[in-house]
């Protein structure tokens, strides 16, 4: 019998991505819950880094706001894009269907409680992202042609090459550049086109839609559109994004805010069953020890912190101080996870589990929108439109994130860069067309395993990043005040 090509490829890769995700999240059970290692490897050094650095993900967070609204800009500094537009691009990777659906997943698995820990979780995960951040651009290199390359791959390398093992180095690069390929190819790219389409489906009549049986032309419209940003490089991506983002972050909570409010008697009940459940242990799996894990898990597999990706967009930046870019990029999980899905939560806890949505079957970002047309008929729509802005900002980010690990591991050059963003671009087609739940699989294992060495490496440079946030609000303070 012939196989289709989603068959032969879950046939060859299935087994491979399987062994590869029990490795990357594999779990041990405490206390009756399942808890993956990731996540506590994450989630410690969030609280350790958030303590460490005195909370700066607090004290610095109205600074980062300034930041962003460029009131320490350095015309005459080098790099491609504002503050602001790093933002937008890193908060473009991170903000996807997750933030919708996602949460309705971790509430419906882990009670109510799962929310407050969600939200716990993203304020301590600033910290993480402050680090990685600013080793982005303390260790960026400046190409001949005028673009910037940092990330992750290029702080690993120059930490070990300045100890004197540079084949050390260099190999942690290569590790991580490998995996940030595929990963891209995956999480930031099929994943997104898939849920893209399948929202277009939504409304335009599901499965009696004229576009049902042919993804193709949904796939091939996107990758075009795609290929049209993501070729004019970083300059190019800001720019979309820094439009799109905050559109994209305005509807959604507006809103949000509109349905919360229209069902503001169940809000203070609401509120109080979070701070219980989320105390008590009455969560609706593992107690809360469950919630908590729950919670954690989806904030921080939402905001991608530990991962090291969004270093690479914020790398970009025009600043000559590198703690200016760090305390800046506290933005990104601020707006992700303590913002839009606080927001998600508390659509889910006001109306989906007073109207007895929550086990009736719907799940993820069904259960959502469900949520929102108790009040509106018309939402779906809404929904719908905020996930397909959501799901096309990730993979123009995610083309940029791989595009730098492309380079890194075969250098730079326009042509070698383009042939990276052609194969991106067949990708975001493939997604509309075929189900290939193995290479989401795969590509979701190897994302997540560079959170390995990426939070060993921040472990190893905490202390240059504190001393470089010290000297940078000490130098500011003469105009600003800023918190010591």
């Amino acid at each position: 019998m012939t196989l289709s090509p989603d068959q032969w490829v879950e046939a060859h890769l299935g087994p491979i991505a399987e062994a590869l995700s029990s490795v990357v999240f594999y779990a041990v059970s405490v206390a009756g819950t399942e808890v993956p290692l990731i996540v506590v490897w994450t989630s410690v050094a969030a609280l350790f880094f958030t303590v460490y650095l005195r909370f700066i993900n607090v004290r610095a967070l109205g600074l980062a706001i300034r930041h962003a609204r460029g009131d320490f800009s350095d015309p005459n500094a080098r790099g491609e894009i504002s503050h602001f537009k790093a933002v937008s691009t890193a908060v473009s990777g991170t903000v996807g269907v997750g933030n919708i659906g996602g949460v309705a997943v971790a509430i419906s698995l882990g009670g109510p409680g799962a929310a407050f820990w969600l939200f716990v979780a993203g304020l301590l995960s600033m910290s993480t992202k402050l680090l990685e951040c600013t080793l982005g651009v303390k260790y960026r290199r400046h190409n001949a042609d005028g673009s910037v390359s940092g990330g992750p791959m290029f702080y690993m390398e120059s930490y070990f090459r300045e100890r004197g093992w540079p084949l050390i180095g260099k190999g942690f690069g290569s590790f991580y550049a490998v995996a940030l390929v595929i990963g891209c190819l995956g999480i930031g790219n099929m994943f997104q086109s898939n849920q893209a389409f399948a929202q277009v489906l939504v409304i335009t009549g599901g499965q009696e839609s004229w576009l049902a049986d042919r993804g193709w032309v949904f796939g091939i419209a996107l990758a075009s559109v795609i290929a049209a940003v993501i070729i004019g490089g970083i300059r190019s991506i800001a720019q979309v994004a820094a439009v799109l983002v905050p559109v994209m972050g305005l509807l959604y909570l507006v809103a949000s805010v509109v349905v919360i409010g229209l069902s503001a008697e169940h809000l203070t009940a609401a509120l109080q069953l979070v701070l219980s459940e989320a105390f008590t242990g009455q969560a609706a799996s593992g107690g809360l020890l469950g919630a908590m894990v729950i919670g954690f898990q989806r904030a921080l597999f939402s905001n991608e912190a530990g991962i090291g990706s969004a270093s690479i967009a914020h790398a970009a930046v025009k600043t000559e101080a590198p703690a200016s870019e760090g305390i800046t990029a506290l933005l990104e999980p601020f707006i992700d996870t303590v913002v839009i899905c606080s927001l998600s939560s508390l659509v889910i806890l006001t109306t989906a589990i007073p109207q007895g949505l929550m086990g009736s079957g719907l799940a993820g970002i069904e259960l959502t929108s469900a949520a929102f047309a108790l009040h509106f008929d018309w939402a779906p729509y809404v929904i719908a439109l905020a996930a397909l802005l959501f799901a096309f900002s990730s993979a123009l980010a995610w083309s940029y994130y791989g595009l730098k690990g492309w380079t890194y591991l075969v250098g730079e050059g326009r042509l070698r860069g383009l042939i990276f963003q052609m194969v991106f671009c067949v990708f975001i087609a493939l997604g509309c067309m075929l189900e290939l739940r193995a290479v989401l699989d795969f590509s979701d294992a190897m994302t997540f395993m560079i959170a390995l060495p990426n939070i060993l490496m921040l472990y190893l440079f905490a202390p240059l990043v504190k001393k470089e946030v010290a000297q940078y609000l000490v130098q500011i303070q003469p105009r600003d005040g800023a918190p010591q």
